[in-house]
């Protein structure tokens, strides 16, 4: 690919709200072409232009048809669920197509799957592509190793009624991110419930609440909750169109990329530290 040519991108779940933002921001961008839409196999959109929903002609029709969509594209965004993201890995590593992947609620043998496919294809896996969140996720590295003891961490996050996991992949990454910076597996000390008698916190806990309704498009905030202060780190969207912008920076940036596993902090640069001594 050179400088001038577009990026050429596929879309999975091409029909739904973040299918459609992202739809947009495609055919929005200077240096991208829609070349596939993808849905279900029984959704009613199969066959209807891309961009019908913003009254506009694309030329690309609804597909259920992911070998045809895979290989006439670059790249494909999916942000669906994980049982059809990982068909769409396979079909990519055949086809050599990069991926874009922001479903949430992987197994560890799904997680696995993805990793061993990058050695093939390159790949941006992150469970939230704004670049916001993943400034946040830098800020909470550095809070992490400074409030590393004294300090009780809880994580609490907000979705919108239709989210199917909990907590959040933006949460859980959190939550990985701080326990890193500690030198802890969050394994170890993740707290997902409260209910009933629990006795006293427990040192060292990372805790997680979540709050589902109406449409929220997803809030997180992180406490260090220390003896006399609390130190909260938030990040709230109000669009899913900075998901759609933070992924078409993904676009580029595996373009110019090998085979391999990627996230946002790549992508955006904020690999090692913000400062230097």
């Amino acid at each position: 690919m050179t400088a001038s040519t577009p990026h050429r991108v596929a879309i999975a779940g091409a029909s739904g709200r973040m299918g459609r933002m992202l739809i947009e921001a495609v055919l929005a961008a200077d240096d991208c072409v829609l070349t596939a839409a993808l849905d279900r196999p029984d959704s009613s959109a199969l066959g209807q232009d891309a961009a019908a929903f913003l009254g506009q002609s694309s030329g690309v029709r609804i597909t259920a048809d992911v070998d045809a969509a895979l290989s006439a594209s670059d790249v494909l965004i999916d942000f669906t669920r994980p049982q059809g993201t990982m068909a769409h890995v396979a079909a990519a590593v055949r086809y050599g197509t990069a991926l874009v992947i922001g479903t949430t609620g992987f197994d560890p043998t799904q997680k696995a799957a993805i990793a061993e496919a990058a050695r093939q294809v390159p790949i941006v896996l992150a469970p939230n592509m704004s670049v916001g969140v993943n400034v946040t996720l830098k800020l909470l590295e550095m809070a992490a190793r400074a409030l590393s003891s004294g300090y009780d961490i809880e994580i609490v996050e907000a979705h919108h009624r239709h989210k199917v996991d909990a907590p959040s992949g933006t949460a859980l990454q959190m939550g990985e991110v701080i326990a890193a910076a500690q030198g802890r597996s969050l394994q170890d000390c993740a707290v997902y419930q409260r209910v009933g008698h629990t006795g006293e916190r427990e040192p060292g806990a990372i805790g997680f609440a979540t709050v589902r309704g109406g449409d929220v498009v997803g809030d997180h905030t992180v406490m260090f909750l220390g003896m006399g202060e609390r130190i909260e780190i938030s990040h709230k969207s109000n669009s899913r169109a900075t998901y759609a912008q933070g992924s078409l920076r993904a676009v580029r940036f595996l373009a110019q990329q090998p085979p391999g596993l990627y996230d946002m902090a790549d992508v955006l640069g904020l690999r090692g530290p913000v400062w230097t001594s």
